[in-house]
């Protein structure tokens, strides 16, 4: 299952950035003393008494503003309150109540989610006389914190762990072959999902951004069981005109959790740009086996060595993930769409597959001979012995008399001879190294 989302809401300059700052443990959101300065919605995962949740910091709501960026503001606001699962509510402590405060608190309570109210800038353990006016919002007993100086936090995470929803198991079997269709919006996700289908399964729409949520399209191909995520498409900042995309960017990163296989969608017409980056890189850090589809090939203009060409700008541009089968096709006629699945289906196993101990020794063992580890002011890395641990993705533990002595460069060449011997197509791999006597 997905993480659960946690939003930050509130007028300007209660604290939300500080708050937000503290918990991800690193300065991400501006901090300023002057409203409107976190004008995005920005996020990061935080983890809590083994419990993860994705948290999004939001511009400060104003509802009665009529100044633009405000009003962007608050309608990211209002978006990140439909995706999150608990919303922080947070008022400033030394300001007391205010009217916006009571417009907000009015908005929160029709959407029937839980809303902790967080009362921030109560840097004593006395509690200020403003404190109790904020009962009047009925949004229950306010939660005393400060941001800056850290208290109050760790009650204050206790009671957001307490009120996620309950994981429940998602109905699809074991052997479903779970895939997050990602990528930038308009370039045909949909279309390629209703033309593997032969029907009209999830709304095609030529206007960027109509698949506003991850949509689940479970389906069989012979005997075996798929579900397609549809995600709304993943914008650039600079080019986001409809409020409502800015948060597809959280419900793509849960629905990429959520899968075994990413089919990210390049458009042939565009090429590789910075933003399919950015997404192929959000598969690749959560370990995700990956097929990279390039769709509307039917609009390029062919010559000898086209698709080559295309082939070696994709792996320049995405050389983190040499190991992922580049297609190229059409939604529109259907050209190797009936490639697609078959792909999914290999790479998946691929993600899955676990190879004997004696085999993967012996290929290490090949390799040693061929190219000797790395050696430091005299001292040689030994390779004592080599286990996979895992898989989804694969995983593996080298056993090695000293860590300093290991290079990347030699991870790279051990890992392109379990490649060579194994396959693993599709999928990134993991490699450790423990000294003796360590845990895996």
């Amino acid at each position: 299952m997905a993480k659960p989302v946690v939003a930050i809401v509130g007028r300007p300059n209660v604290g939300k950035s500080t708050f937000f700052n503290k918990l991800a443990g690193k300065r991400i959101a501006i901090v300023e003393d002057k409203p409107g300065v976190t004008r995005d919605r920005i996020y990061t995962e935080v983890e809590w008494l083994n419990h993860s949740f994705t948290l999004i910091d939001t511009g400060g709501l104003e509802p009665e503003s009529k100044d633009i960026i405000l009003s962007q503001m608050r309608n990211q606001a209002k978006i990140a309150i439909q995706t999150a699962d608990v919303i922080v509510f947070m008022v400033d402590g030394r300001a007391g109540l205010v009217a916006a405060d009571e417009e907000i608190g009015n908005l929160l309570r029709r959407t029937g989610k839980p809303v902790l109210l967080v009362v921030n800038k109560v840097d004593t353990s006395k509690l200020p006389d403003s404190f109790y006016d904020f009962y009047q919002l009925g949004l229950g007993d306010p939660f005393p914190i400060s941001s800056t100086n850290a208290l109050g936090l760790g009650d204050l995470l206790d009671e957001i762990i307490a009120r996620f929803p309950e994981k429940q198991d998602e109905d699809y079997e074991e052997d479903t072959i779970k895939v997050a269709v990602i990528g930038k919006p308009n370039v045909g996700k949909s279309s390629i999902i209703n033309t593997i289908l032969g029907e009209e399964r999830v709304i095609v729409s030529d206007i960027a951004g109509t698949t506003r949520d991850a949509i689940d399209t479970p389906f069989t191909h012979g005997e075996d069981k798929y579900v397609f995520i549809d995600t709304a498409g993943i914008r650039r900042k600079s080019r986001v005109n409809e409020d409502i995309e800015k948060y597809s960017v959280v419900r793509s990163l849960n629905a990429i959790e959520r899968a075994n296989v990413c089919m990210l969608m390049i458009d042939a017409t565009e090429g590789v740009t910075e933003q399919d980056k950015k997404i192929a890189g959000y598969a690749h850090e959560e370990g995700k086996a990956s097929v990279i589809v390039v769709n509307k090939w039917d609009l390029v203009q062919k010559e000898t060595n086209t698709m080559n060409q295309y082939i070696k700008d994709i792996r320049k541009e995405l050389a983190f993930m040499p190991y992922a089968p580049i297609l190229f096709v059409s939604a529109v006629t259907k050209q190797r769409v009936n490639q697609i699945l078959e792909t999914i289906k290999f790479i998946s196993n691929q993600h899955s597959m676990r190879v004997p101990t004696g085999r993967l020794n012996d290929v290490i063992g090949e390799a040693i001979l061929l190219n000797q580890p790395p050696s430091d002011k005299g001292k040689r890395l030994k390779i004592f012995y080599v286990t996979q641990i895992s898989v989804r993705p694969p995983k593996f533990v080298i056993f090695v008399n000293n860590r300093e002595l290991t290079h990347f460069s030699y991870t790279r060449y051990i890992e392109n001879k379990i490649r060579e011997a194994f396959g693993f197509e599709g999928t990134p791999m993991s490699i450790l190294y423990r000294e003796k006597g360590e845990d895996i």
